[in-house]
């Protein structure tokens, strides 16, 4: 569905040229679900862009949905569909006219546009909604409304642009049921990392305009040297340098190991032999923010707060 080689794109600015991507190459097979990861200024948005037609890349070339992103964008739009940060629905019009309208757009005749728009309400869990204006809608059921909208013409592949950032964490978990439903190959840019682990067949990280990262997000968290364990004992410092790359923090001492639930009864039986009070004891499996601070040696949470 999506084959691109050595896409960049380079910005003029007053202090200079911005290379915002640098030569990405990524492959999306069809019936995928793949995330696209990175923190604020990684290239994530330019890259979507560019793969949409909404920009033309400095260098580099791509098929699209089968077409020549270069050579012929108009076939690119009529086979993706494209929902981006903002509402798409006109905030003075009916949910029904609006999906029907965007059927017209697409060259649907209104018989099927209408019948198109049907189907989509009762699959996007938004039947009886038609009459309503879409400025009443919820926030979740905005969002669910803007994907019907990139579905009224059948494309074989939908790009969303973080399409749950606003949203309350129940109706955030609502809109990822589905969009794991929707049946085509989907490209998604987020910041949310639990949304990439949810929802993504495959995930790709971007940083500093270059791919670091591919893979499932269980093939990426097993990059990651062990589950983290995290002891709180007032002999933190003490018991540290047994375990290889601890560190501390007060009474809290944190290190890696594998496997940490297989690790954790031999554990916590040696250190209880060696007369060690513990006050409390995590595990944690590895998160792709994990990884990307393996990666690039600092976490892509702290990344975004800063950006």
């Amino acid at each position: 569905m999506i084959k691109a080689r050595g896409l960049a794109r380079r910005f003029e600015t007053r202090q200079g040229p911005v290379e915002a991507v640098r030569g990405v190459d990524l492959d999306v097979a069809e019936g995928e679900l793949v995330g696209f990861l990175g923190p604020n200024g990684a290239g994530k948005s330019t890259t979507l862009r560019m793969l949409t037609t909404l920009l033309t890349p400095t260098a580099g070339e791509a098929l699209v949905a089968g077409c020549d992103l270069l050579t012929d964008p108009a076939g690119v739009r009529e086979r993706i569909g494209y929902v981006g940060q903002q509402p798409g629905g006109g905030q003075d019009q009916r949910v029904g006219e609006e999906l029907e309208l965007q059927g017209r757009f697409h060259g649907l005749s209104r018989h099927e546009s209408r019948r198109r728009a049907a189907g989509l309400l009762e699959r996007l869990d938004l039947t009886g909604l038609e009459k309503r204006l879409v400025a009443t809608l919820s926030g979740g059921q905005q969002r669910r409304l803007d994907i019907a909208m990139g579905l009224i013409h059948r494309p074989a592949l939908v790009f969303l642009d973080e399409p749950s950032t606003g949203l309350d964490p129940q109706s955030r978990r609502n809109l990822w049921e589905h969009i794991r439903g929707l049946g085509v190959t989907v490209f998604l840019t987020t910041h949310y990392l639990d949304e990439a682990d949810f929802l993504c067949d495959r995930v790709l990280v971007i940083d500093h305009g270059a791919i670091v990262a591919e893979g499932s997000p269980d093939e990426l968290k097993n990059r990651v040297s062990g589950d983290l364990v995290v002891l709180g004992t007032p002999q933190a410092a003490r018991i540290a340098p047994r375990f290889d790359g601890a560190t501390v923090d007060g009474d809290v001492v944190s290190f890696r190991v594998p496997d940490g639930d297989r690790a954790l009864p031999s554990l916590l039986r040696s250190l209880d032999a060696d007369g060690v009070e513990l006050r409390s004891v995590q595990v944690h499996r590895p998160t792709l923010d994990d990884v990307f601070l393996t990666m690039t040696g600092r976490s892509l949470r702290e990344d975004d707060r800063a950006a």
